[in-house]
């Protein structure tokens, strides 16, 4: 039996020996007598189709062609034949259409091939040699697909295994080259796709998309009708890239345009292609609304009020689409993207879809419309709707969506699961919206898109995957692997994820496999730092600026990373820069740039208030590193001679409400007098952990803010960092030298010494205690003095006190540092299994590194009382309790996972403390049905914050204990817990984690 460390492992050889993702391969690069010739000794193989394929094959065939060349230097012909051709080669590839192509059923029926394993399934495909398959041919390489995407499929499968990246246009990726090319005479195959319809969705289009494809794609003055530059220039350009990624179906750009009117080849063409079209959530019948109605409809958009014209308007729309491969969205809601009505009126659009499918019946003819497909997407308050009792006919598929933050609102329950129309779901990695737009770069991370979407296929959620790309660039990874996903989930779990991003680095980049498995780290930490909270959310507080060193430590991981992709990208080979760039090394300069300019204009606010000089320093780099986000983008634009002029357009410093700025704006900096000096004297003293900063007053150094006692510093024995810093900072333009001395010989501080200036205007002071020398609790001052020019010696004392801890030599497990005990969920001292389920790692997964989650997951949802199910254990010890009065505080964070399995089970979980009685927490607040939490949206709320913050209050003394987290139903995903003994201060992640014995 195949474990799923093995099934990792076979895929990365599979990537080894080809460059298909996740795909069964059967290309190699080197003859043997199992193998058919694709290209040797600089020559290529024939391909042979037949006249009466589908127009789609034939064009994917051309590209099939073209991308052998690309890889191997030399073309393949490419002709049409017929049985009675004559033919007399040794080898060709036949390529063509079960039932549709009359060569590749004349091959089936010569050579007596069995099809029955893809014989009238949805596209599904096989691949193989085949001896003597037609008079004149000794031998040929067959690829039947089932029906036309099958085959289409088959063809650009084989065209990235070889070595063309799906991303060769639209990433400017280039074909790994390869002088030799074969593959397996046992060939590869694919049965149907878990997901039948797998799609995209451009939205949001303006301005990076828009701006890009007027000028690509029009002499500038775009459709006549709407101005729209999305034409069949365009669109034919997407229709091949959805395919190579294995998808078939898209919603077409909105705002400003309208499909089938701006240019009606882009209609014909899509079918031609083999992409199934459709309309987004809001464009009922094919039609483009509000841009379409705006210019056709006539009186209201109400259906109640103005039905003859509404339904005129949407019998167009099926006329019109009639004759191509559809799925009609039904339902109606308001123009723009919002509600219908104020109120909830479920008759009414009862009778809407009843109008809907009747219109249906007229235009195609038929009493009978359950084979027309139809779905009803159940985006924000139609899903209140549903939820409320309205019913729709059991053949039209129901789309759930997620909360546009990449948290499904609800999965089908077990009642639903046998709907002929089936379920689906819209996803988002990109959203206009409250409680703000995030539409700049890629935020996303693989495994949040796995773990949901994993939800869906356990759920029967399969008839319908739509993903919302924004301007698609610059979410080229998350979109194919949405796409990747529903092609075949089967094979990605929560262990191989990783490998999906390391076989996606290699085939894209073909480096090293230390270059190669540094590149995966990257893509895996610039999604989460974005993750964490959106990057047009950031201010300049977002990380603490003084506790946990927390804003330093997010720059200097993505400082590391700058450094990182620098080096690779200056080492990649010419071809591959302009791919890298878009890629990898963009949005990590980019990220890197921004949260630098962000924290720096807080250090700079910071340091003002503190009358430091520094101030300046920094607002000099928020200003530099302003103009630096702009360099980058005009980089970005000048790739490959402006190929992506535009695309980075979108505006993302500085949102003033929740949608875009109007133009990026300068964050809020200061300056302070640098040619006066502070009034307390030339040195100002600051403390980590502390806003305040001495000598003089200052409303952070005590409540009263002025005649403050001396500033105390508390260090204990098993604080996360092992010192404490001391701030020495120029209050002015008099330099000054100074000195740092201790009473103490177990306190060391270094440096002792130091001069400060207006081009030095700052210093940092370590101290640290030696544990073998310090009683239980040591007692220190230092002494901080100032020598400036024709000025008197300036002091600051601080008292230290040295807080020795000791736990029992037997104890393993966390210890209590610095006022608390931090754990991240993935470090359980112990994992119970019941009934099968246990708690599972989801790698790479939520704020920090991983997350836990039950498994199996699977459909039953099975649920326990608290204190029944599956629990983690985690050791830890404490010395101190809140205030003194016997209580500890503990904060689960939580991913914001919704009532996935219905309102009457909502999301929940239980804590305990050794063997008190578990806390039962149902962390998500109830909402009217068709609407979240209120304490969901908001700048500060769930989805803002990407964490659930759960607390519980218990009574435990001082020593060893053990905290227990009990699974009650299945979905939560737990990050962390931080247990508050009195000291836990306020922070955006969270102290980091405690020193495990």
């Amino acid at each position: 039996m195949l474990t799923y460390w093995h099934l990792a492992l076979l895929l990365l050889y599979a990537v080894r020996t080809a460059l298909a993702i996740g795909q069964q391969s059967c290309a190699t690069f080197s003859p043997s007598p199992q193998t058919f010739s694709i290209v040797s000794n600089g020559k290529a193989t024939p391909i042979l189709l037949s006249a009466d394929d589908w127009p789609g094959v034939q064009r994917a065939a051309f590209d099939f062609a073209s991308d052998i060349q690309a890889v191997a230097g030399v073309k393949p012909s490419l002709r049409n034949v017929t049985a009675n051709s004559t033919l007399n080669i040794p080898l060709a590839i036949v390529v063509g259409t079960l039932g549709k192509s009359s060569l590749v059923d004349q091959v089936v029926s010569h050579a007596k091939l069995d099809v029955s394993s893809i014989q009238g399934s949805w596209e599904a495909f096989i691949a193989r040699e085949v001896k003597n398959p037609l008079p004149g041919v000794e031998s040929a390489y067959v690829v039947i697909g089932a029906d036309k995407r099958g085959s289409i499929f088959a063809l650009y499968d084989h065209s990235e295994q070889f070595g063309q990246s799906p991303w060769n246009w639209w990433a400017d990726v280039p074909a790994n080259k390869h002088s030799e090319v074969f593959v397996l005479s046992s060939g590869c195959s694919h049965g149907s796709p878990v997901v039948k319809y797998r799609g995209i969705f451009l939205n949001d289009e303006q301005p990076a998309l828009q701006n890009w494809a007027m000028e690509k794609f029009t002499n500038g003055t775009g459709a006549p009708l709407t101005g729209s530059p999305f034409n069949h220039f365009f669109y034919t350009k997407l229709f091949e890239l959805i395919l190579r990624l294995k998808g078939n179906y898209l919603w077409p750009a909105i705002w400003s345009s309208a499909f089938a009117v701006d240019d009606p080849e882009s209609q014909v063409l899509a079918d031609w292609y083999g992409i199934v079209m459709g309309t987004s959530h809001e464009e009922p019948m094919m039609r483009s609304t509000p841009i379409e109605w705006n210019l056709f409809g006539q009186g209201a958009w109400n259906y109640t009020t103005n039905r003859q014209n509404v339904t005129e308007f949407w019998t167009v729309g099926a006329e019109r689409a009639k004759n191509f491969e559809n799925i009609f969205t039904l339902g109606m809601r308001g123009l723009g993207d919002l509600p219908l009505s104020p109120t909830m009126d479920i008759p009414g659009l009862e009778a809407v879809i009843a109008g809907q499918r009747q219109i249906l019946s007229s235009v195609f003819n038929t009493s009978d419309v359950t084979n027309i497909s139809q779905m009803w997407c159940l985006y924000k308050e139609v899903q209140g709707y549903y939820e409320a009792g309205m019913q729709v006919p059991d053949d039209v598929t129901l789309l759930w969506t997620d909360d546009n933050w990449g948290n499904i609102r609800r999965f089908p329950i077990v009642s639903e699961r046998n709907r002929t129309g089936g379920a689906g779901i819209y996803y988002h990695v990109d959203y206009v919206g409250d409680p703000r737009d995030y539409k700049w770069i890629t935020s996303s991370q693989v495994a949040k898109i796995w773990e949901q979407m994993s939800l869906a296929v356990d759920r029967n959620a399969t008839r319908i995957w739509i993903l919302n790309v924004g301007d698609l660039k610059p979410y080229e990874m998350s979109t194919e692997f949405f796409l990747t996903l529903g092609w075949n989930s089967s094979i990605w779990n929560r262990n191989n994820i990783d490998s999906f991003v390391n076989a996606w680095a290699k085939r894209e980049f073909q480096l090293s496999a230390t270059d190669t498995q540094e590149i995966t780290e990257l893509i895996f930490n610039v999604t989460r730092f974005n993750d964490r909270r959106k990057p047009e959310l950031l201010n300049s507080t977002t990380y603490s600026l003084v506790n946990y060193r927390e804003a330093e430590n997010a720059l200097d991981l993505l400082e590391n990373m700058s450094k990182a992709s620098a080096r690779l990208y200056s080492s990649i080979s010419p071809e591959k820069k302009a791919a890298f760039f878009q890629l990898v090394q963009h949005p990590i300069q980019a990220t890197y740039t921004l949260a630098n300019m962000w924290i720096s204009a807080g250090i700079n606010n910071l340091r003002a208030s503190q009358a430091r000089l520094s101030a300046n320093n920094y607002a000099n780099q928020t200003e530099a590193l302003f103009d630096q986000d702009y360099d980058l983008e005009v980089e970005y634009h000048q790739l490959l001679n402006g190929k992506w002029d535009h695309m980075m357009d979108q505006t993302h410093v500085m949102y003033y409400y929740w949608q875009q700025p109007q133009a990026n704006t300068l964050p809020l900096i200061t300056k302070v007098q640098a040619r006066k000096q502070a009034l307390p004297g030339p040195m100002r003293v600051a403390l980590e952990n502390s806003l305040g900063a001495w000598p003089g007053d200052n409303p952070n150094d005590c409540a009263q803010g002025y005649s403050c006692p001396t500033p105390v510093i508390t260090f204990d024995r098993f604080a996360p960092f092992g010192n404490v810093f001391i701030d020495i900072g120029a209050g002015g333009p008099n330099s000054f030298t100074f000195t740092a001395t201790s009473n103490a010989t177990w306190l060391k501080l270094s440096p002792s010494k130091g001069s400060i200036s207006p081009q030095n205007p700052e210093t940092r002071v370590f101290a640290s205690v030696d544990w073998n020398e310090v009683p239980d609790l040591g007692y220190a001052q230092i002494s901080l003095a100032a020598m400036a020019t024709n000025q008197p010696m300036e002091t600051q004392d601080i008292i230290f006190i040295a807080n020795h801890t000791s736990v029992p030599s037997n104890f393993t497990g966390f210890v209590e540092g610095d006022g608390g005990i931090s754990i991240e969920a993935a470090h359980a001292s112990r994992n119970t299994t019941i009934d099968g389920i246990t708690w599972a790692v989801l790698p790479n997964h939520g704020r920090i590194s991983s997350a836990v989650s039950p498994f199996p997951r699977g459909g039953n949802e099975q649920n326990f009382t608290a204190g029944s199910g599956p629990s983690l254990e985690y050791d830890f010890y404490s010395f101190n309790t809140i205030q003194g009065n016997g209580n500890v505080s503990v904060t689960s964070f939580v991913s914001p996972t919704l009532n996935a399995n219905g309102d009457d089970r909502p999301v929940g979980f239980a804590v305990s403390i050794d063997s008190g009685g578990p806390q039962t927490n149902y962390f998500i607040p109830a909402a009217i049905p068709g609407n979240l939490p209120d304490a969901w949206d908001g700048l500060d709320g769930f989805a803002a914050n990407n964490i659930v913050y759960v607390n519980n209050t218990f009574s435990v003394a001082p020593g060893a204990h053990t905290l227990k987290i009990w699974m009650v139903e299945p979905t939560v995903i737990l990050q962390k817990v931080v247990i508050d003994t009195g000291g836990v201060r306020p922070s955006y992640l969270g102290p980091p984690e405690s020193i495990r014995l």
